[in-house]
């Protein structure tokens, strides 16, 4: 369905609608146990769907922001584009467009981090984890650790410590063949265009 006879009224009541639905399909997902091990079909069709949403709602209106469209709708744009990591240059422009309309910094903290661990560059915030090669659930590279707890109070997110025992808690177990997953997941990268080549994941390893 074009885009032409939306308001911004409207747009932002399919912004918040389709985040929910996000939402919903990741915990029935999580409820029948088959969300964790790769990216799972089902959820990567929402969030398809619902990036093609947003690119036609900023093609339209610009980047949704709260001043306009509210902060639910705000909210659930980062939301999608958070979750758009089959698109890359989607959040590479969304985060220029989040920075130039002024939006929560927390989100565009966490959608920098995100970028960063796909592009295998260390993060800043600490908001993005993986399973290491020990098979446990920690944070993927940080810049600079003695900082790392500065700039998370400076955009509002707990310590560093805190959000891992939380991750950790809710991770459950780790995929039964890690070097599978990194397989996969190398060509994943390179399929999707995070990376040139799946060689590069070499040199991105978890705490290299």
């Amino acid at each position: 369905m074009g885009t032409s006879s939306l308001t911004p009224e409207t747009a932002a009541e399919q912004l918040v609608a389709a985040a929910a639905h996000d939402l919903a399909v990741r915990q029935q997902l999580v409820e029948r146990g088959a969300l964790g091990d790769g990216y799972q079909s089902e959820m990567r069709a929402v969030h398809e769907a619902n990036a093609d949403l947003l690119c036609a709602l900023v093609a339209e209106f610009g980047w949704p922001d709260a001043a306009r469209f509210g902060e639910a709708a705000a909210g659930a744009a980062w939301l999608i584009v958070q979750h758009a990591i089959g698109r890359p240059m989607l959040q590479r422009r969304a985060l220029e467009l989040m920075r130039a309309s002024g939006a929560a910094p927390l989100h565009c903290a966490k959608l920098e981090d995100r970028i960063a661990f796909f592009e295998g560059r260390p993060q800043r915030f600490g908001t993005q984890f993986d399973w290491n090669d020990a098979g446990e659930m920690a944070p993927w590279r940080i810049a600079d650790p003695n900082r790392v707890e500065a700039l998370r109070s400076e955009v509002g997110l707990p310590p560093l410590a805190e959000l891992a025992a939380a991750v950790r808690a809710s991770a459950g177990a780790p995929p039964a063949n890690l070097a599978a997953r990194a397989s996969e997941y190398a060509q994943w990268l390179v399929e999707t265009g995070w990376r040139t080549s799946a060689d590069s994941l070499a040199s991105a390893r978890h705490g290299d």
